[in-house]
């Protein structure tokens, strides 16, 4: 290898694809490549690393170490610069390898002779099966180009150890695995309850051809391809289910033009000019996708690599005329590490019941597409794809976030019981769909929804709530790539009044920062983001942003109520703050001839324990209150509540808690001023009772908790859950849960 870098050539290629295919032993031909590429690169030293079972690399063939090393020296993934390159699915380039912090020294190989090292991962369906690494005794630099040529020779290397000639693919399968019940935890993505069959989302594409003869025609049959798989993406689009789905469209069609991306097809073209096929460019660039994913922490370039390694296994499948998604089971559990929005419109929706990934995010764009389609979906479902196999039983709990992989026959049993059981509630909550909340006391309870998406609105008819409580605009925002503009914005906000056919609806300003980020918003990294840059505080910093979605609001509004509320407000001065913005879109739009909303009410969440001390000041300002109890709960035993360690610390209907709720909703009742309470409280039947005795008379919550409240309503007398609160009034944490608790039980209330 001269010092001026070496390019790869496709002669090397055809050699290393001439060897492959000859007659012989496997482990003779592993060691023909290694020659190969040492006396091809010039470089001293080549070998080859094989993983085998127990997550150890073995030395399989050298050209340069001692002979005797060859499977003798082993170490661990994460052991040494060898085992960093697979641990990290990464490329490692050392000038000086001795001086590596993890450098581990094997006294067999002789390789105290060899200063400068690079290695590669050998990867295979985007899982590391083993690492090549090139050795010099001088102390050199490795240039970029060195380093993606021996990428590419190691994707052609991966064939031969893929093909089981020098492991045997069982080894790394454990019998007591297989056969053992497991149990694991996620995030709910969807909720709902599945029983099925697993299916492993992992499309097989066989390449049978690595070299390129002719690099021109496979230039043609690139974009042949590509032209194919934007067609039957179009066709995707095309669906009935997905013609009025909201947020689950536009990603698709976002999705969609990805399919030209330029800096995509660029990275293949240049792959295939170097000497692949267009399939092997297309995997080339699948893996380095894969390996900038590991990395990537910024939740919109995680979800454009997702979309992007979806679009490049389309293509894969496309180059290779391999079969797409064949006939599911009727009770189909999908199984995956990730999956892009259009991969799941690849399964009969008819059959699939549930669909579990390693990775995922309630953002995450195929989130956003299950919630359409209503398919229950978990995610960060860890080593979920490590035990399970095609068609092991499995039964997947997406409202506890639950996956229980080959359950025991009782098991099943008890699931198929809480299914049928679940069903004959449903019925009985749909029966007593129309029928007003009120309480056996005579109290009118309003029934409100917690919307984020145009999708979840429809639920307003379809559960008769009396409105939306909060619609959470972020969702929409968060689901693009760049700012949408105010016709965008005025557009879903009319489409919005419009579903919920004139009932009420709370539009929530943006409420980003925290674990909500924005693609184009860029913030500087913080310490404790749930208490920095966020919601208003963005708005009122950046108020052309505000000013332009209450803008959309106000327009979408015309001739109906707007209700705005602001998030996150800390001082009464911030309020005031806002709603001079709103004032001001007010009379801009009166002074342009808009038709203006036929009345306006203004508010604010209440999730700052601060505003609790200014209440009597914000209570003359406000037209109504509305608690984000999951935020004031947190914010008020600073506790973080996506911490699974602070979990089950604090209650939310311990004494502090409740004190600060009775004096939220007692200073609205005397000011006459409405008060919602439209935290995760409000969705659950103890929660709910226990708000409904403090007075509390607005709920919202999400559509499937409309149907248990209402039940709840009915049959509850709210003067003896008062008697109860102050009875138990300052009790120990927990106490007054296990009162409220027993109370239910008792007369069979959430039944």
């Amino acid at each position: 290898m001269t010092e001026a870098g070496w390019t790869g050539s496709r002669r090397l290629l055809r050699r290393i694809r001439e060897v492959m295919a000859a007659a012989g032993d496997a482990a003779a031909r592993l060691d023909a490549v290694v020659r190969l590429i040492a006396a091809d690169t010039m470089a001293d030293v080549c070998s080859c690393y094989v993983l085998r079972a127990g997550e150890v690399l073995e030395l399989f063939a050298t050209e340069g170490l001692r002979a005797e090393a060859v499977h003798r020296t082993r170490m661990r993934v994460g052991e040494g610069v060898i085992g960093d390159v697979a641990a990290y699915a990464r490329p490692l380039v050392l000038e000086d390898a001795w001086s590596y912090p993890n450098f581990s020294y094997k006294p067999e190989t002789g390789e105290e002779l060899y200063r400068s090292m690079m290695g590669v991962p050998i990867l295979r369906n985007g899982k590391v099966i083993g690492v090549l690494a090139l050795q010099h005794r001088d102390s050199r630099t490795y240039a970029e180009e060195e380093v993606e040529a021996l990428e590419t020779v190691a994707m052609v290397l991966a064939e031969l150890i893929a093909s089981g000639q020098l492991v045997d693919p069982s080894e790394a399968t454990s019998t007591e695995d297989v056969v053992k019940p497991r149990r694991f935890d996620g995030v709910t993505l969807n909720a709902g309850l599945a029983i099925g069959t697993a299916v492993l989302h992992r499309p097989r594409v066989v390449i049978h051809q690595m070299v390129a003869e002719d690099p021109t025609s496979e230039l043609a049959r690139l974009a042949a391809a590509v032209t194919s798989v934007q067609e039957r993406l179009d066709k995707l689009l095309a669906a009935d289910d997905l013609k009025a789905a909201g947020e689950a469209r536009e990603v698709l069609e976002t999705f969609r033009l990805f399919a030209g991306d330029r800096g995509w097809m660029g990275r293949m073209r240049e792959a295939i000019l170097g000497g692949l096929t267009a399939e092997a460019a297309a995997q080339k660039v699948q893996n380095d996708m894969r390996a900038r994913l590991r990395e990537a922490t910024d939740p919109y370039l995680r979800e454009r690599l997702i979309d992007l390694e979806d679009l490049t296994t389309r293509l894969l499948v496309e180059l290779a005329g391999a079969e797409r998604p064949g006939p599911l089971p009727d009770d189909a559990v999908l199984f995956a590490r990730n999956l892009g929005p259009a991969e799941l419109l690849d399964y009969d929706r008819t059959r699939l019941k549930a669909v579990v990934l390693e990775e995922g995010s309630a953002t995450a764009h195929v989130a956003i597409v299950a919630r359409a389609l209503d398919v229950p979906m978990l995610g960060k479902v860890r080593d979920a794809l490590l035990h399970v196999d095609d068609g092991d039983p499995v039964v997947v709990d997406a409202a506890n976030a639950q996956v229980f992989l080959r359950p025991a026959d009782e098991v099943r049993a008890q699931v198929r019981a809480a299914m049928v059981a679940r069903a004959e509630q449903t019925q009985r909550y749909a029966a007593l769909a129309d029928r007003p909340a009120i309480t056996r006391d005579g109290r009118a309870i309003t029934l409100l929804l917690n919307c984020g998406l145009l999708l979840d609105a429809a639920n307003v008819a379809a559960t008769r709530a009396d409105g939306i409580g909060l619609y959470r605009t972020e969702i929409a925002f968060m689901v693009r790539a760049a700012y949408p503009d105010v016709a965008s914005q005025t557009s879903l906000y009319t489409r919005i009044h419009e579903v919920v056919g004139g009932k009420p609806v709370v539009f929530r300003t943006l409420d980003v920062g925290g674990d909500k980020t924005l693609p184009y918003l860029h913030a500087d990294p913080e310490e404790n983001p749930a208490l920095g840059w966020r919601a208003i505080r963005i708005g009122l910093d950046r108020p052309a942003m505000l000013r332009q979605q209450l803008r959309a609001m106000v327009r979408a509004s015309a001739g109906r109520t707007l209700q705005v509320m602001f998030p996150m407000i800390a001082e009464v001065r911030e309020f005031e703050r806002a709603r001079r913005l709103l004032d001001l879109e007010l009379r801009d739009a009166a002074a342009a001839g808009v038709t203006p909303p036929s009345d306006v009410k203004v508010g604010c969440m209440v999730e700052v324990p601060a505003l609790l001390f200014q209440l009597p000041a914000l209570i003359r300002q406000v037209d109504f209150l509305s608690v984000g109890s999951n935020d004031l709960t947190q914010f008020l035993y600073a506790a973080d509540r996506g911490n699974p360690m602070l979990g089950d610390r604090y209650d939310s209907l311990a004494a502090a808690m409740v004190a600060a709720l009775r004096t939220l909703i007692e200073t609205a009742a005397a000011a006459n001023k409405p008060l919602t309470v439209c935290g995760e409280m409000a969705g659950r039947p103890i929660e709910a009772l226990a708000l409904l005795g403090l007075g509390c008379a607005r709920l919202s919550m999400s559509a499937a908790a409309i149907g248990p409240i209402r039940a709840l309503v009915l049959d509850t007398d709210t003067r003896d859950i008062d008697r109860l609160l102050h009875q138990w009034d300052g009790a120990p944490a927990g106490r007054l849960r296990r009162v409220l608790s027993d109370y239910m039980r008792d007369r069979g209330l959430g039944r």
